[in-house]
């Protein structure tokens, strides 16, 4: 039943009401441009609302675009208004009305921003109605008996049915049954006659631990509702197993497979139903399957002892395979104990045996490694290969040397073992061949590249050769009075505006004079020159480059014993003609001569060379092309004869009778021994040597 009620009152949206009135703004009066505004009408629970209009006055448009009145519930469109609207019946006040059988809508108003005519809007009202939730809805809102009442409905039953707590659905209790027994049958409500429908049934196996649930399903055991067009099934049969889930199944026979072997011992069978066509169900049998693990406790390890299958409470001993370790927090470990538990796993099955990890190879000087292996990570057998960086840099003693990753976690080389190799500078190869042009004393320039090995020695004046990263070796003469002289290498012009910007500062850290070598009081006039051969360590490394390299050091063979007409080159920034003192290199090759041609040079300020001592320890030679005063402490370099592509220091440039003509050079060959210890006594660091 209706009932009519008119007030003229405001609609408030926070509270629900049984009647009210909505007045657009202004009302009688024309209503206001480009205006929006809404109004939320609720009334109680468990009825409708009917709404209606006694006036209508809005602007017309097509679609109402212009100004209108839009009722909106249950997120639909109930109604669209606009225009002048006439009653709808003689006698009668109501211009339009709704019924909406909802307890909520939305009104809302809107004009746009002018009009031509006077609008004087709308007036509505709204009641509330009962709903026959029973009848008014097409979807029933009880799954079996309905009972309608003013404002509202309860549902009910049919006998041996109970209401679930929604208070609208009937179901038949059919849970709650457990199964301990080692075998049994289990059957839906009713089989083979008909389900009940609206049901939840859920059954239970427990068993006893160290036993898995396995069980078995014939099709033709198996008459549940076929599953929609999208595939859902309205009524289903579920399996539950810890972790595991089976189905959910339906169909006129049983989709899954003839026998499921779950990893629990307790099973939840979950049967669902709704309330549409039943049909005859389900029926499963099962059993008690003894629990065993499996072959393996964790992957690439092995298991003592060995046997076909493992069962509950079996105890093994797992050790890693080889190359593999289990890392822990603070340790790692290659054997532990295991138990097959009742649930067929077995303890500590989540320790993973992984290729030990050697870390990253360990980097050396002026070299890298790289995986040669497929295996790009330091995991156990990953394959590294070390080279140094070339051409200027060579491993000692060796072509290649290759480390692998260990079972014992560290990378290891054949031969050498943990030991890492070493990148020594490549002795005597010139960066730019050296072509012969003229003489120092007199001669003509050197190129850049020709003489890496030179080092120009600032204070006092003279030169000295590089023998490795942080050896010169020179003259001893010219360190009389200079323990740390001013040096510099990997440059040809040492003018001062150069030098410090091309050249490489030698910082030396200590020298070495042979201990043969006579000291002589200051200023005094030297004739004795025997074992002028000194050593200074540098106190950090030189890097090598294309101007920057060392010289070798002579092998002990016959084939170095010199020979007269050996051709060698001197180089240096000695006195030329005149006297002159030059910014740039010089160079010259000279062969190697008797000692009677030295002897037979007058020398300078002398009347005969008697005064001055030669020895053995010497080299004479020269002939026309000479070193001089300043070029002392260079080296006289000499082709390798077991390998030509290399030079050696046969000889250190020492002294002379007189400019120009021959030159005397100390043996380095003689010093051999004195070198390589003092180098290896006072840094473990061998000099490149053929």
């Amino acid at each position: 039943m209706w009932y009519l009620i008119f007030f003229s009152l405001p609609v408030w949206a926070d509270a629900a009401s049984m009647y009210g009135e909505i007045l657009s703004p202004n009302y009688p009066q024309v209503y206001p441009n480009d205006l929006q505004e809404s109004w939320e009408i609720e009334v109680p629970p468990g009825y409708g609302i009917r709404l209606y209009f006694t006036h209508m006055d809005l602007e017309p448009s097509q679609n109402c675009e212009y100004d209108s009145v839009k009722i909106l519930s249950g997120g639909h469109v109930e109604g669209l208004l606009c225009g002048r609207k006439k009653t709808r019946a003689p006698g009668s006040s109501i211009v339009e009305e709704f019924y909406i059988p909802y307890n909520t809508l939305t009104m809302t108003f809107q004009s746009d921003f002018s009009n031509e005519e006077r609008f004087t809007g709308f007036a509505a009202y709204y009641v509330a109605v009962d709903l026959d939730e029973c009848t008014d809805f097409v979807e029933q809102p009880c799954s079996h008996y309905c009972n309608n009442y003013i404002g509202g409905y309860f549902c009910t039953c049919p006998p041996d049915y109970f209401l679930y707590e929604d208070k609208k659905t009937c179901g038949v209790n059919c849970s709650g049954n457990v199964f301990t027994e080692p075998s049994g049958e289990i059957a839906s409500p009713n089989y083979p006659n008909q389900y009940p429908e609206n049901s939840q049934c859920k059954y239970q196996v427990a068993l006893r631990p160290g036993y898995f649930v396995a069980l078995t399903i014939r099709s033709e055991d198996f008459d549940v509702e076929p599953a929609n067009q999208e595939g859902s099934c309205h009524d289903s049969l579920t399996l539950v197993s810890g972790k595991q889930r089976y189905g959910p199944y339906c169909g006129r026979r049983f989709p899954g497979p003839p026998e499921i072997k779950t990893r629990s011992n307790i099973l939840d069978i979950i049967f669902q139903t709704n309330h549409a066509v039943q049909y005859k169900g389900w029926k499963i049998r099962y059993y008690a399957d003894p629990i065993s693990c499996p072959p393996s406790v964790t992957p690439n390890s092995v298991i003592d002892p060995k046997k076909d299958r493992y069962y509950f409470k079996d105890n093994v001993k797992v050790t890693c395979v080889k190359g593999y370790e289990i890392v822990r927090q603070h340790d790692s470990i290659t054997t532990f104990h295991s138990s097959c538990q009742n649930n067929g796993e077995w303890t500590d099955s989540h320790f993973s045996c992984i290729p030990v990890n050697c870390g990253d190879p360990s980097p050396i000087d002026n070299g890298k490694y790289e995986y040669i292996s497929e295996l790009r990570e330091p995991l156990y057998k990953a394959t590294v290969q070390y080279s140094c960086k070339a051409p200027y840099y060579t491993l000692k003693n060796k072509q290649e040397v290759v480390y692998q990753c260990s079972d014992s976690g560290q990378w290891i080389n054949e031969e050498m073992g943990t030991e890492l190799p070493k990148c020594v500078a490549v002795c005597g190869i010139p960066s730019n061949p050296i072509r012969e042009t003229g003489k120092i004393f007199g001669g003509t320039r050197a190129e850049e590249g020709n003489f890496p090995w030179q080092v120009y020695f600032q204070n006092p004046r003279g030169a000295g050769v590089l023998i490795s990263e942080r050896w010169v070796m020179t003259a001893a003469h010219v360190l009389d009075g200079y323990d740390t002289p001013d040096m510099f290498a990997g440059t040809i012009n040492v003018g001062r505006d150069v030098l410090d910007k091309r050249g490489k500062r030698l910082i030396p850290e200590a020298s070495f004079i042979h201990p043969g070598w006579k000291r002589l009081p200051t200023n005094s006039y030297r004739t004795d020159f025997d074992n002028d051969i000194a050593l200074l360590k540098l106190k950090d490394p030189v890097q090598m480059g294309p101007n920057i390299s060392p010289l070798c050091l002579p092998g002990k063979s016959p084939e170095y014993e010199l020979q007269i007409g050996t051709l060698g080159y001197i180089a240096g920034w000695g006195q030329k003609e005149k006297g002159r003192l030059p910014n740039y290199l010089w160079k010259a090759q000279i062969p190697v001569v008797g000692m009677d041609r030295c002897q037979s040079v007058k020398p300078e300020g002398s009347a005969d060379s008697s005064a001055y001592r030669f020895t053995d320890n010497m080299i004479c030679a020269g002939g026309g092309k000479d070193s001089c005063k300043g070029d002392s402490g260079g080296a006289y370099s000499i082709q390798d004869p077991l390998n030509s592509n290399q030079y050696y220091v046969a000889g250190l440039i020492s002294w002379g009778p007189k400019c120009g003509t021959f030159g005397l050079y100390t043996k380095v060959v003689r010093y051999l021994d004195w070198i390589t210890e003092t180098m290896n006594t006072h840094e473990h660091e061998e000099a490149p040597q053929n």
